[in-house]
């Protein structure tokens, strides 16, 4: 059954101008949590308008606008897509021949970043690029040399986590007036997010049982904390306003209290709704939860 709304990408997915993206979809549902307890409510089905396409790397910008990077079946490459949940209206925000992902809001929400696959000869590039919210420039690059970025996390206006693509992966840390990356860990996962205590939580992969971790970003030298192990093959997480965890497997997500139940529970099962194969989850810190899901 389909909601009907009117309205890593795998790094295999940097691979070339043609490179198949998969077929996503995103969903969005409010979500109330009462110590034990999480209820889901209000579906909203955001991409009835490209079920045949790419949906995916959702950002709040606030608590009513979400990002998506985007491809339609005629685009060769995604482009950055804002839906008004409220008003549930949906403006293109970039129109290039590069392709862009992973948009996020900068500062006081007057511009959003993107990690952009650029062209060089024979070259792929990865850059980060910024650009404004009123779509007045062409945006420009957060950083002068720093490439090969896949995914990143703005800590403040200036400090990033940045995931770096090599072998390993390196997680690191950098500040957008400087080129001087400072590697913090190698073998982590594509999704870390900046904790309500000001700390990093990442997933690494050193291990075959992967770990969510937590590094305390103002005692560098200390090693991290391990949290949990993930759940079985998925390195994507979400993080509640009351800190605690949600990962999901198949149509199915589970919460992970660090306080008040330290164990993975299943909270919900969203087979009803034809939603599976649930990868990436984000949060508005205000009772929002989108949700992207595959075929």
């Amino acid at each position: 059954m389909r909601l009907f709304f009117c309205l890593f990408i795998s790094l295999l997915g940097f691979t070339g101008l043609h490179a198949q993206l998969p077929n996503t979809q995103v969903y969005v549902f409010d979500v109330a949590v009462k110590d034990t307890t999480v209820t889901f409510t209000k579906p909203q089905y955001l991409t009835a308008f490209n079920q045949r396409g790419y949906n995916n790397q959702p950002y709040f910008l606030d608590r009513n606008v979400l990002l998506l990077s985007v491809q339609l079946p005629e685009m060769q490459q995604p482009d950055i897509f804002s839906f008004d949940l409220n008003n549930r209206t949906q403006t293109r925000m970039t129109r290039t021949l590069a392709g862009e992902y992973s948009p996020k809001g900068m500062g006081d929400g007057r511009r959003f970043s993107a990690v952009r696959q650029e062209y060089i000869g024979r070259d792929t590039v990865l850059r980060l690029w910024e650009f404004p919210t009123n779509l007045q420039d062409n945006g420009r690059p957060v950083f002068k040399y720093i490439n090969g970025i896949g995914y990143y996390e703005w800590l403040n206006s200036q400090q990033l986590a940045l995931f770096l693509v090599g072998s390993p992966n390196t997680l690191a840390l950098a500040s957008a007036d400087t080129d001087r990356p400072r590697t913090l860990a190698t073998s982590v996962g594509r999704c870390f997010r900046r904790l309500p205590n000001g700390n990093l939580a990442y997933v690494s992969k050193e291990t075959p049982s992967w770990t969510i971790v937590e590094k305390n970003l103002y005692r560098l030298t200390e090693a991290p904390r391990i949290i949990t192990t993930c759940v079985s093959g998925t390195e994507d997480f979400a993080v509640l306003r009351d800190g605690s965890y949600l990962m999901a497997g198949g149509s199915k997500i589970y919460r992970y209290d660090p306080i008040r139940s330290p164990e993975w529970k299943e909270v919900v099962d969203l087979r009803f709704y034809g939603i599976r194969n649930i990868s990436r989850m984000e949060t508005n810190g205000f009772g929002k939860l989108a949700i992207v899901a595959g075929d």
